[in-house]
């Protein structure tokens, strides 16, 4: 029951104060009334029975309300009673007891009146609304509330917040509730919010274990409004994918919010202070359905670490980098109208931004970006240095300028980077709008970068070579970043081709990579020694189609490998494969020697002269299919031998475990393969 209909059953007791004074010979007097209206609300099909027999010092009050609708707070009651023992003493009426709606938990009301004042209270347990009003300020309600449960205000908040659901908690304050004959409704005074939790159906928005205290300046009517001066004393805030967490800290709030009459709001100034953490201030717009429509806003982050577990954790777990680590400060503007950046800027101040899954690194970022949809603008972003998934790279410098709705690179901007260079000749940022996400184009030349520190970096065997490409245009949008051209590395004598190169998720959860590769003329010796893959001397071609990994790790691909003959003949490379590999090729592929013979004979030989070398794998579901150089009975051919003693190396398993094959490779690295003759 609210404290709102309090008023409402006092008129109904008024009315039979009054038939019992009109019928004062009688024992009982009665009343029914098919309508009861005020500025607040209005009662319908109330019947009033008041029983006072001769001579007793107080009588028997019962009141019934079919219904009692308050539209402006949004209370709605059916079959109201309530009945109490009632005396008076002069022009003073007391009477206190059970009030109900329907077959609800009882409230106890009791009410004071004479002619200059009422009074009246609701409670239940604790909890208590207590109602006073002055006969000399007759639009003027006093409402007091201690312990209240909020959702005793569920219906009063659906009013200006429809989605809105209210679970535990309490309020605590006193409010004047003005209801003057020809204004909106008026309410106003101190509240005090304890432990309070909400939320919406959808889980979109919600709130849990909040504190807050303020002073309401609330109007309602057709152009209802909140005006809240005050402070949030604690507790979780969830906002779409922002998610707040106040713990215990004081945060000053100021809010300004009007309807705008088709159920959204207009919210012309907003102020948070979250003193040592965040301060912002602007202006924003709100759909019906609590959407953000535009936001106009300024703000600063005197230091940066306490941001991401206050404010950023939401935002950052989505893009996978919840244990993202934050110094320095910076400064943001933004004013965007309905998913379209109008204006952007962010000003560090010495940030450092460190992945602890070494994703990436940048260090002492420092100047400013600028974006205008309707002006140009030059601005610039420095770093020291840093680090992309491992690899170091040097100090660089960005010059922007932001035209036709584009934030854009006015020169080429170099970086050192294992031990070469890497230069970004173009980038373009077009931030959201017209229903379109960020895009990010770039384009990317790489000269001379070490494979050697590369393969340090990524824990690789011990490679080397150089790295050379050029990327002509990148395209990044939603959350995939596609590669045009492709990179060649010298690698092994050879040349290693990557193309096709595409990415998922590139800083997310599970980032994929995708790409095609192609190598030619790789020597044979240098692979192998490196490997620890006994010794193979030759010259080796290979591709890998549709290679896809999974959070770095190989899910898919199309891979065949096989020796060149023509290519070693022109390097003056002899063909031979040592004892040692043939054991390791065989272990790791699942193969045999073709006879018996073979297998007396190769331990007599230190290596063994071949004509071709060739293996391919499918990879799929954890799978690979496998096959060799061509058919062998129920096998396929792996090693095809020259010379005597003639070796052939036939393969019967096609499909192998992938996890039992990378563990046969890591075993054939560290030479922890003992021969196996069949």
């Amino acid at each position: 029951m609210s404290c709102s209909i309090l008023r409402l059953l006092l008129v109904a007791s008024a009315i039979a104060f009054a038939a019992w004074t009109d019928a004062a010979s009688a024992a009982t007097a009665q009343a029914k009334i098919a309508r009861i209206r005020t500025a607040v609300a209005t009662l319908e099909g109330v019947r009033v029975q008041l029983d006072w027999p001769d001579a007793a010092t107080q009588g028997v009050l019962r009141l019934q309300a079919a219904r009692i609708d308050a539209p402006a707070l949004g209370y709605r009651f059916r079959d109201v009673t309530w009945q109490c023992p009632l005396s008076h003493a002069g022009n003073r009426w007391q009477c206190e007891g059970a009030v109900r709606e329907g077959r609800s938990a009882a409230l106890t009301l009791a009410i004071d009146i004479d002619d200059a004042r009422t009074d009246a209270s609701l409670t239940r347990g604790r909890s208590r609304i207590a109602l006073n009003r002055e006969s000399r300020t007759p639009d003027l309600t006093r409402i007091d509330l201690a312990q209240v449960p909020v959702s005793w205000a569920q219906a009063l908040v659906s009013q200006a917040w429809a989605a809105g659901r209210f679970g535990k908690g309490r309020l605590d304050g006193r409010i004047d509730v003005r209801a003057p004959a020809n204004a909106p409704l008026r309410v106003t005074g101190p509240l005090r919010l304890t432990g309070v939790a909400f939320d919406t159906a959808d889980g979109l928005t919600a709130g849990e274990n909040l504190s807050a205290q303020a002073t309401l300046d609330a109007t309602f009517g057709t152009n209802t409004s909140f005006a809240i001066d005050g402070a949030l004393l604690g507790g979780d805030l969830l906002f779409g994918n922002a998610y707040i967490a106040l713990q215990k800290r004081r945060v000053a709030v100021d809010l300004l919010a009007t309807q705008d009459g088709v159920g959204g709001w207009r919210i012309p100034r907003f102020r948070w202070d979250d003193p040592g953490v965040l301060a912002a201030q602007g202006s924003a717009a709100l759909g019906a359905d609590a959407s953000l429509r535009s936001l106009d806003v300024r703000a600063r982050s005197n230091d940066l670490a306490p941001m991401r577990d206050g404010y950023l954790t939401g935002f950052l777990g989505l893009a996978g980098l919840a244990d993202l680590q934050l110094r320095g400060a910076a400064d943001v503007q933004l004013r965007m109208d309905e998913g379209t950046v109008h204006e952007a800027a962010f000003v560090p101040h010495g940030v450092a931004i460190d992945d602890p899954r070494g994703r990436f690194d940048f260090a002492g970022l420092e100047g400013d970006v600028r974006f205008s949809r309707a002006e140009q603008l030059e601005s610039e972003l420095r770093w020291t240095g840093g680090r992309l998934h491992g690899l170091a790279f040097g100090p660089a410098r960005l010059p922007f300028v932001s035209d036709a709705g584009e934030l854009r690179l006015r020169e080429a901007s170099n970086m050192a980077m294992l031990g070469g260079n890497v230069s970004i000749d173009h980038l373009s940022l077009r931030p959201p709008a017209d229903g379109q996400g960020l895009q990010i184009r770039f384009g990317l030349d790489l000269d001379r970068l070490d494979i050697a520190q590369l393969a340090q970096a990524l824990g690789w065997p011990a490679f080397t070579g150089e790295l050379t490409g050029h990327i002509p245009e990148a395209r990044y949008a939603d959350d995939r970043l596609d590669f045009e051209g492709g990179l060649s590395v010298q690698l092994f004598g050879g040349t290693v081709q990557v193309s096709s190169l595409a990415m998922e998720r590139p800083f997310g959860v599970a980032p994929t990579l995708s790409s095609d590769i192609a190598f030619e003329d790789i020597d044979l010796q240098s692979l192998t020694g490196v490997l620890g893959f006994g010794e193979i001397t030759g010259k080796l071609d290979g591709r890998f189609d549709r290679l896809r990994l999974v959070d770095w790790q190989p899910v898919a691909f199309e891979a065949a490998i096989a020796t060149d003959a023509d290519a070693a003949r022109r390097a003056g490379v002899r063909q031979r494969i040592s004892q040692r590999a043939v054991q390791d090729l065989s272990s790791v592929s699942d193969a045999s020697f073709v006879s018996s013979l073979q297998s007396q004979l190769i331990g007599l030989f230190d290596d063994f002269g071949y004509r071709r070398i060739g293996l391919s794998c499918y990879l799929g579901d954890q799978v690979c299919r496998m096959s060799g150089l061509g058919s062998a009975g129920n096998g396929f051919t792996i090693v095809e031998g020259s010379g005597l003693p003639r070796l052939a190396v036939v393969g019967f398993n096609r499909d192998v475990d992938w996890p039992t094959l990378l563990e046969r490779l890591k075993a054939a690295s560290t030479g922890d393969v003992k021969p196996v003759f069949d």
